[in-house]
């Protein structure tokens, strides 16, 4: 088995599910207890006292071994939240004591209905706010802005071609590269068959030298 399980921090949700996960093991391993020690039947015909002393030691056992694992999960969830450690260890304490009282109820409880333990409810209510103290506390370096952030799409790469094809933007520059020879061809001039633009002759017939600075010759 991986040590990793029981000793990575963990967040609400995992915390939650873990603290239901035992809070079902342990009313199971109560009602285990019950059967293999004096049975239902004996337990709802026995009286409070020495008859009940095996039943209250096996629950006893049983319910410490589940505050191991409820002080682990709550160890770890506080650490992943940077938790206080006076509710931590105020959760661990008070687990631990209503443990114990839990075994020593089932040695003096009646079940005739009339007994009440205000000391184990209330002990049971303070548990049930400190856990759900270490259960809303927000992880370390949490906000909802770091939230915000991750679900962002400016990293997002931006749409590639099919394979096989081109992009639109490749196809354009191809387009206008192409018409640009044309282009130039349309706007270089045309040759003029105006006069002026012939050669000057002599009277002669000869055509003047085009030699710049020289006279032509007759």
């Amino acid at each position: 088995m991986d040590p990793w399980m029981f000793t990575s921090n963990i967040g609400r949700l995992r915390f939650f599910f873990y603290s239901a996960a035992l809070l079902v093991a342990e009313v199971v391993v109560i009602v285990l207890c019950i059967a293999w020690t004096i049975g239902f039947e004996g337990l709802a015909n026995s009286k409070p006292g020495p008859s009940r002393e095996g039943l209250a030691a096996a629950v006893l056992v049983a319910s410490l071994v589940i505050v191991l694992f409820r002080a682990n999960f709550a160890r770890r969830r506080s650490r992943d939240a940077l938790g206080s450690k006076w509710i931590l260890w105020s959760y661990i304490v008070f687990s631990t004591l209503f443990a114990i009282l839990q075994a020593g109820t089932v040695l003096v409880v009646k079940f005739d209905g009339e007994d009440s333990h205000p000391g184990l409810n209330l002990l049971g209510l303070a548990l049930v706010g400190l856990w759900a103290v270490i259960l809303v506390a927000k992880p370390a370096g949490g906000s909802s802005a770091d939230m915000a952030s991750s679900l962002s799409f400016d990293d997002l790469d931006p749409p590639r071609p099919l394979r096989g094809g081109r992009a639109p933007h490749s196809e354009s520059a191809a387009g206008v590269t192409a018409q640009a020879p044309a282009y130039a061809m349309r706007a270089a001039p045309a040759p003029s068959n105006h006069p002026a633009s012939q050669p000057a002759s002599l009277p002669n017939g000869r055509p003047r030298s085009g030699g710049f600075g020289r006279r032509g010759l007759v």
